[in-house]
């Protein structure tokens, strides 16, 4: 079954994330020939960017950057890939504890000072389907009568309680959410394999590990933490991330409708900052990817309804990357319209559109009144964990794992610790991947201190995988 207890052999290094960072820092370590153990807390790797449409400035398509990387993983042989778990604890042994107070911020993690390692504490929650008998038929998942929204597709569209989390998730496995079961039993009367068991429990294992890499990614926040935008009043106010579920070819809608008619828009706006740089919410920092996530979605949304009117309100233009700041005259060029503005509130209108409040820079004059038919909140990045409570790490002003050492992006203040990706902070894909990179190297040789010289791992025998999918 996919629980902690088939963790066999024990991994010599834990990932905390199966998104884009985890799975090249798990990829990277594992062609080292080190055993990694990927901890997914959702039922499948692939973190955000398998729910995106594409990326930046090349607009190649994310899940053929993402999936790749997702079914490499599942079938590495020094891989293990564990969904549906939380890291609820990590602690260290004495020797580790005594080797992060002396060794310093810059030289903590470059030598042998673990001690005996980290133990890592796992809960892994029920799927009620035995992983290890499921064979991803979807039979149960067509027998079953209760649907609920489905988050995958930002709650557009709905889902089976029973059922594979989408289309190309790793591992193809059936998952029941308890919340919207009927216990009508139409799901284990149709299994082919007998693999439904209501009677799963969650189960908790500690292990020991010398190297734990956090690469537990970010979250949006809330559309509503601005009520002067009045996101809870209207559906036609959505997220970045909502956006891109309509730009997906199987999205909810196979074609961009507004949500709360299917009505085709013909007027779309953007709006910058409108969860980030503000002292009043508390994120007081640049999300850093807000302003080419938003060309990126103009310029998609030009091709897609091209007479329509695409407007993208902001305070500055944050083109920092190779290639962004062309990328950002192309998006001009192509006729989309740049109002540098404060959007000051948002009001739902008549037929369901909305009026937007601008307090213009550029042009100056009184504030002035546009209408929309859809909203774009550009949502500040913040931590999807908070490891404070459950770990050593030290964490920065703004919640991110902190970095003491800038030359070393990937230390923490912990040795044996390392962190990837988001969990340090807002970073675009390209920044995310380098810095994964970087931290299977780190880990790599911290690994390698450990054991100067470490016997070859034989691979999987014939048949036979570590990946727990």
């Amino acid at each position: 079954m996919n629980t902690p207890q088939s963790i066999q052999p024990s991994p010599n290094a834990l990932v905390v994330g199966g998104g884009i960072a985890g799975l090249q820092a798990a990829l990277d370590l594992a062609d080292q020939g080190h055993r990694v153990l990927i901890v997914e807390r959702r039922p499948s790797i692939g973190g955000t960017m398998i729910g995106l449409s594409k990326v930046f400035p090349t607009l190649d398509c994310a899940s053929c950057i993402t999936t790749p990387r997702m079914s490499a993983a599942a079938h590495h042989p020094n891989i293990q890939i564990l969904t549906s778990t939380e890291v609820k604890a990590i602690a260290s042994a004495s020797g580790a504890d005594s080797g992060a107070k002396s060794g310093g911020n810059s030289g903590g993690n470059s030598g042998g000072n673990s001690g005996g390692g980290h133990a890592v504490t796992l809960l892994h929650h029920p799927t009620f389907v035995n992983a290890d008998k499921c064979i991803g038929c979807r039979l149960c998942e067509y027998a079953c009568t209760s649907e609920y929204p489905d988050a995958f597709e930002q709650d557009l569209g709905a889902i089976r309680a029973i059922a594979v989390p989408f289309t190309n998730a790793i591992p193809q496995k059936a998952v029941l959410d308890p919340r919207f079961c009927s216990t009508c039993g139409a799901c284990a009367r149709v299994c082919p394999t007998d693999a439904i068991e209501y009677d799963q429990q969650p189960t908790t294992l500690t292990i020991q590990v010398p190297v734990v890499i956090v690469a537990s990614g970010f979250q949006l926040n809330s559309l509503t933490l601005k009520p002067q935008y009045h996101a809870a009043s209207s559906r036609n106010i959505i997220s970045r991330l909502t956006m891109e579920r309509l730009f997906s070819p199987h999205g909810p809608f196979g074609r961009v409708l507004r949500p709360s008619d299917g009505k085709i828009p013909d007027s779309v706006a953007f709006v910058q900052c409108a969860g980030s740089r503000d002292q009043s919410i508390g994120v007081p920092y640049c999300s850093r990817v807000c302003c080419m996530y938003a060309i990126k979605q103009a310029m998609l949304l030009s091709g897609a309804l091209p007479v329509a009117d695409i407007t993208i309100y902001y305070m500055d233009i944050r083109a920092f990357g190779k290639g962004y700041e062309q990328f950002y005259q192309n998006a001009r060029a192509m006729g989309i319209n740049f109002v540098r503005a404060k959007v000051a509130r948002i009001e739902p209108g008549d037929h369901d559109d909305l009026n937007v409040h601008i307090e213009s820079v550029d042009e100056g004059g009184p504030p002035q009144q546009r209408r929309h038919d859809l909203v774009v909140l550009a949502q500040g990045m913040v931590p999807q964990w908070d490891p404070a409570a459950q770990t050593p790490l030290q964490l920065g002003a703004d919640g991110f794992v902190a970095v003491p050492d800038p030359l070393a992006p990937c230390r923490t203040n912990h040795p044996g610790v390392f962190v990837a990706g988001t969990a340090a902070g807002p970073a675009d894909i390209v920044d995310t991947i380098a810095q994964a990179g970087a931290a299977a190297m780190e880990a790599g040789r911290f690994l390698r201190a450990l054991s100067p010289a470490p016997a070859a791992l034989a691979p999987a025998p014939a048949g036979e995988s570590y990946a727990l999918v």
